[in-house]
């Protein structure tokens, strides 16, 4: 699990790295707003963002709003401010957990362990080196994202929401007739699925033969 920590106190940034990375998560940290936004649209493999709202160039709770919220990162507010206010509208805002300074490093990695459990509910799915986000609909190889047609990231979409079932294709059939209202026939599916494997270079997606085609997660 990767965790972003924005916070510019390297007594604090040392104290959680170690302890994070004790706990078994990859820890990424930045100190500088916007140096974290650059990190934050170049990166899609931020699981949980640790956030403190008094940076230097930018405030934390206008980072979350305009930059963190729109890519549904899960977000603790960790700061010094604890006036109510401040913590109502955090919570509000929409960020998972709000945490004022001084803390608890145990309190602080208990949240963080019942954050990533709780939306844990199989969104990404791995299966050899090719990750699927669900809720993202983004395709990974080896972390590098696989660049697919809507049609082709549809078709991969439909075999991971049934992973390790078989899809037939008469389903995917009428699949492809919803999506595109075009009336394709066996042999188009069978060109469609060889494009989708030159494309991921896997042989994750089996095909059953006469029958469909299914992805096993091992």
């Amino acid at each position: 699990m990767n965790i972003l920590l924005i916070e510019d106190n390297l007594t604090i940034i040392k104290g959680l790295v170690y302890a994070l990375e004790k706990n078994n998560y990859e820890v990424t940290y930045k100190t500088k707003g916007y140096e974290a936004l650059d990190y934050i649209k170049d990166n899609n493999k931020i699981d949980l963002i640790i956030l403190d709202i008094t940076l230097g160039d930018i405030n934390g709770f206008h980072l979350y709003e305009n930059y963190i919220k729109e890519k549904n990162i899960p977000t603790i507010f960790l700061t010094a401010q604890d006036e109510e206010e401040a913590i109502v509208k955090g919570l509000d805002m929409g960020a998972e957990d709000y945490i004022t300074k001084p803390f608890s490093t145990k309190e602080l990695i208990s949240r963080v362990n019942k954050i990533v459990n709780r939306n844990k509910r199989k969104t990404i799915i791995q299966v050899d080196d090719i990750t699927y986000d669900l809720d993202k609909m983004l395709l990974y190889k080896n972390d590098k994202k696989i660049e697919l047609t809507a049609l082709e990231l549809k078709l991969v979409n439909l075999l991971f929401t049934n992973i390790n079932k078989v899809v037939r294709r008469n389903t995917i059939l009428d699949k492809i007739w919803e999506w595109t209202g075009n009336d394709v026939d066996d042999h188009t599916i069978t060109v469609y699925f060889k494009r989708i494997r030159e494309k991921i270079k896997s042989d994750i997606i089996i095909t059953i033969k006469g029958v469909g085609y299914r992805i096993d997660e091992k």
